[in-house]
């Protein structure tokens, strides 16, 4: 139900359930985590893109499994909703949305680093229509990405927004045309594989808890990340690659 797949130094997950709109099942949340598995230890995969087949990006939490008692199937010891929600991870990932990201799916998106999304894109949390909440992160991490009064209105009326106002307002890095999402993310994710990868991951870190960690912790979080990559291969690369006027030959260590 979940494909894992490397191309190059990116590495695309796809959650394939077209037929119940890509619903998070207790086999997709393993897929998931596992496929984020791979991509932590792989050497040679830098960024993660994820999607989902067919014409939803995912409907979030499967409905049937939590009316027959199994939602705690939906979530992973490490990951939290959908393997990933709660995951700690140190390699950034991109949400490739074509098509409506509801429910758990909008908190699955809202996990990731970055998103792309085409004009079929939707994204909402539906939830209260249904007596539940949103509770794999949608209901703080959406406060984040929209405007606060934007993202009560969102939560409170259960009714998603399109697309082009998610990325007018700053929570969709880039929008697309329908059926390009995958394409335009793989793109994004090129021109971070650009750069030096273990900088990269350094630099997400501290960016994460910009919204929750204080100035202080903020301020020896980056001497430390920069005290760990003067240790490596790459922050000798970086320098000497400029001197001689030629792109880097970036090792990951």
């Amino acid at each position: 139900m979940v494909d894992y797949e490397e191309l190059g130094r990116i590495a695309v997950i796809t959650i394939r359930r077209p037929e119940a709109r890509n619903a998070v099942n207790g086999d997709v949340a393993a897929g998931i985590e596992a496929a984020i598995d791979r991509l932590e230890s792989s050497a040679d995969a830098w960024v993660g893109i994820l999607t989902g087949e067919g014409p939803v990006f995912s409907a979030g939490a499967d409905l049937k499994a939590i009316s027959a008692g199994g939602a705690g199937g939906l979530s992973t010891e490490r990951g939290g909703f959908g393997g990933i929600t709660r995951r700690e991870r140190t390699k950034p990932i991109i949400a490739a949305v074509d098509g409506p990201a509801l429910a758990g799916g909008c908190e699955i998106a809202l996990s990731c680093d970055l998103i792309v999304a085409s004009r079929s894109a939707a994204f909402g949390v539906p939830e209260v229509k249904l007596a539940l909440v949103a509770e794999a992160g949608g209901l703080f991490r959406l406060p984040r990405a929209l405007p606060p009064k934007v993202a009560m209105e969102v939560v409170l009326r259960g009714e998603p927004i399109t697309a082009e106002r998610a990325h007018s307002l700053g929570m969709v890095n880039e929008l697309v045309e329908p059926g390009q999402a995958v394409e335009a993310a793989k793109r994004v994710a090129e021109r971070i594989c650009a750069n030096a990868p273990l900088a990269v991951q350094e630099s997400r870190k501290v960016v994460s808890l910009a919204d929750t960690a204080d100035d202080d912790t903020l301020w020896r979080m980056s001497g430390e990340a920069m005290g760990r990559l003067a240790r490596t291969e790459d922050f000798r690369e970086g320098p000497r690659a400029f001197i001689e006027k030629r792109a880097p030959a970036w090792q990951g260590r």
